[in-house]
């Protein structure tokens, strides 16, 4: 996989030189459009190809304002499709902030606008950011779909640090950092407002307990904010990785106050607590002749975190398909155990800002 996304790296960024190369306009896996966008220079957003792809961008925006999700927009299409794809603009259903939708296209569309100074693309950033500012929960969550009006979807969503980029999004357009100098003025106490919220939103969902702070579940139910299921195998749970990119960004908040101070120690001292030692992944061929692993025991390896703690005993948990909790990862079928992350080393990121985070405060 590493030598795939390097080949389609290489591909994007020769087309940014100038040579003509053509098959990264080839339809590619959906990852490879929201991991490529941010890396374009900024000599390729004046570009002719830069604004082919932009039209692209354009044609996939909803009558929602936002972006459906999984949608390799650099590639070529053919007349049938793009009849096809208008066609389901009118689909709401698909609009949505996972997978790093809506935010990559604005973000695209921000940097060809400043580029180009062509209307249309300031124009759809706009109504993309509308879009953000609409899906937005009055308790300051957002769902990962809107407006879809049921299932897993409409629940508050840090999944994949879906709200966490929404709001690293929305920061950098109040504050004007690029690509988003252009913002106009009467967005930007929306705007603030909409990340103000967001982070109230987080302090509320904050699961306790007996009392004592800890960490987040990867959704939340958008009424009662307790912690909520969503897929089959995503059981209510405290999330040792999406909880990571949570307590970062509060700890990237000027002045905090006493509440968001008590939120990052209460999380931090979870993560300490829960951390995994003396555990790695060992890769195999299995019987059906495909990659897979198992966790063995090791030495002077890095600690690790679960994805999902037992929201009472804190104990790691695993689930397939069939929604049944089990206690160990040998206990799913490979399907779900290899494509799915149920271990991650984030935490050590937590706990080194953290030190930084603390020092930086006593100084103040």
């Amino acid at each position: 996989m590493r030598k795939i996304l390097l080949i389609w790296m290489t591909a994007f960024f020769t087309l940014a030189a100038g040579a003509q190369e053509i098959t990264y306009k080839e339809k590619q896996p959906y990852k490879g459009w929201v991991k490529l966008a941010p890396k374009f220079k900024d000599d390729f957003f004046h570009t002719q190809e830069a604004i082919r792809i932009a039209d692209n961008v354009l044609l996939y925006q909803q009558d929602t304002g936002g972006w459906p999700k999984n949608i390799y927009m650099p590639a070529e299409l053919t007349l049938e499709e793009r009849e096809k794809v208008i066609a389901q603009k009118k689909d709401i259903n698909e609009s949505t902030i996972d997978n790093d939708a809506t935010t990559t296209e604005i973000e695209y569309l921000s940097k060809v606008y400043n580029a180009t100074q062509i209307e249309k693309y300031k124009d759809a950033v706009l109504r993309g950011v509308d879009y953000l500012l609409e899906a937005q929960y009055d308790n300051g969550g957002w769902p990962q779909f809107y407006p879809r009006p049921k299932g897993y979807y409409i629940e508050i969503t840090y999944n994949d640090n879906a709200m966490v980029n929404v709001m690293l999004e929305i920061r950098k357009m109040y504050e004007k950092q690029p690509p988003y100098q252009f913002i106009p003025e009467s967005y930007i106490e929306r705007l603030q407002t909409a990340f103000n919220k967001g982070v109230e939103c987080i302090l509320k969902t904050q699961v306790k307990q007996n009392g004592k702070l800890t960490v987040w579940c990867a959704q939340h139910d958008h009424v009662t904010l307790e912690p909520v299921k969503a897929r089959a195998y995503e059981l209510p749970s405290l999330s040792g990785q999406e909880s990571d990119e949570i307590v970062i960004l509060l700890m990237s908040l000027p002045n905090p106050s006493t509440e968001i101070r008590q939120a990052v120690e209460g999380a931090v001292e979870w993560f300490k607590a829960v951390k995994i030692e003396g555990l790695k992944k060992e890769f195999y061929t299995n019987e059906q002749g495909l990659r897979d692993y198992k966790m063995v025991s090791c030495t002077d390896c890095p600690p690790l975190w679960a994805r999902f703690y037992d929201l009472d005993t804190n104990r790691p948990f695993f689930c397939d398909r069939d929604g049944i909790k089990v206690y160990s990862l040998a206990e799913i079928g490979s399907e779900r155990r290899t494509g799915y992350s149920w271990y991650n080393s984030d935490g050590l990121k937590v706990l080194k800002k953290y030190e930084k985070w603390k020092k930086d405060l006593e100084k103040k």
